[in-house]
């Protein structure tokens, strides 16, 4: 019942949002046309041919990216204030507020950080349509970490934003859920080109066997960059990686400030719950190329966005090979222009140590300074 309440909610709330997302839907030359196109119009006309040198890429940060004072930067740009009331309506709590004044321990819960770093997200793609149009009508492909994969998809017309951040709001509650079924957590690995992450995972969770915990779970929850792992489970395997990390030819770990083991099979209770939300929103067939994190290629059809967002929680984020497949090009083919939009800059520190040629054409959208200060 509560789902369907905030169903009708993000319904009631369709429409009032204008965002840039439900204005553009690729239309490089009439930016006015509505967002209900038929989705019998041939994609030929919707999708102009561009210019490669011309075109842009977005990247969605996902949950670790947020910090108190994120999106005191938008709120002058339009719609931003009028996406933060209806997150209110549909959360129950005022978001604007706790991004912008915390308190940080409130901001970096699961159920509350989630939320907040969606809505910064498609706040700061505001800014950048206001700032730079072009970089929105040349947009030829968006991909989000984790939860910034349903911003992704917001940009790109597969989802409203009202129905997205509900559904956003029952995946962070239900993560939430799970991560507190046992201690667990996550951990930031750097390692040298020796390192064998799967096989320290493996050792990992033979100590959690002679502590006596039954089937531990320790894997690479995320493939950052070449040698950049986050490797998540039990807290007692994150331990033993910690204190062997010299003998595993692990350079630097960092426990990550989350709640639990994401993307791992800890996370299995929250499926279904995702599950059941997502059939009860609208999911369309993306406007653009939106890479899934479950292996890094591009979503086919609706089904396949519902089918793939479910099984992202129980699998790693293959955020490096996602990289590759976007940046790929023959020899001489110019990159696109990247933006990362939402808080901070994680996204292009990693686009950085995988394609330093895509790199050099990157910027990140502010979210805290407004072009005037």
């Amino acid at each position: 019942m509560l789902a369907l309440v905030g169903v009708r909610l993000s319904a009631a709330s369709r429409g009032k949002v204008s965002l840039v997302s439900v204005n553009r839907r690729l239309c490089t030359k009439h930016p006015e046309t509505p967002a209900s196109l038929p989705d019998s119009e041939p994609p030929e006309q919707r999708r102009p041919k561009k210019d490669p040198a011309e075109c842009s890429v977005l990247l969605f940060p996902g949950q670790g990216s947020q910090f108190v004072g994120m999106g005191r930067g938008l709120l002058q740009y339009p719609n931003v204030r009028e996406m933060f009331t209806v997150a209110q309506k549909i959360l129950g709590y005022d978001l604007l507020s706790l991004c912008l004044q915390g308190p940080e321990e409130e901001l970096q819960r699961t159920v509350h950080c989630q939320p907040a770093v969606f809505v910064t997200s498609l706040a700061a793609v505001e800014r950048l349509n206001h700032e730079n149009p072009k970089a929105i009508e040349m947009c030829v492909a968006a991909a989000g970490f984790s939860v910034g994969e349903f911003a992704a998809l917001v940009f790109s017309g597969a989802m409203n934003f009202a129905e997205a951040l509900y559904v956003v709001k029952v995946r962070a509650e239900a993560m939430q859920r799970a991560s507190e079924l046992v201690p667990s957590g996550m951990l930031s690995v750097v390692g040298r080109s020796q390192a064998q992450y799967k096989h320290a995972c493996l050792q990992a969770k033979e100590h959690c066997m002679s502590l006596g915990i039954e089937e531990p779970v320790c894997s690479v929850a995320n493939y950052l960059f070449p040698d950049g792992r986050v490797i998540a489970g039990h807290q007692q395997a994150l331990d033993f990686l910690q204190q062997n990390s010299r003998r595993l030819q692990f350079m630097r770990t960092k426990p990550l400030p989350v709640s639990g083991a994401f993307h791992t099979e800890l996370m299995e209770s929250a499926t279904e719950p995702l599950r059941e939300v997502l059939r009860q929103v609208e999911v369309r067939r993306p406007d653009i190329n939106v890479y899934s994190n479950v292996d890094g290629k591009r979503y086919m059809n609706e089904k396949h966005v519902r089918r793939q967002l479910v099984t992202q929680l129980v699998s790693p984020v293959k955020w490096e090979q996602t990289l590759h497949e976007i940046y790929e090009r023959t020899h001489g083919k110019k990159f696109p222009y990247t933006y990362e939009v939402g808080p901070g800059n994680q996204l292009g520190a990693t686009l950085q140590r995988c394609n330093m040629k895509a790199f050099k054409t990157y910027e990140n959208v502010d979210v805290t300074i407004h072009e005037e200060d």
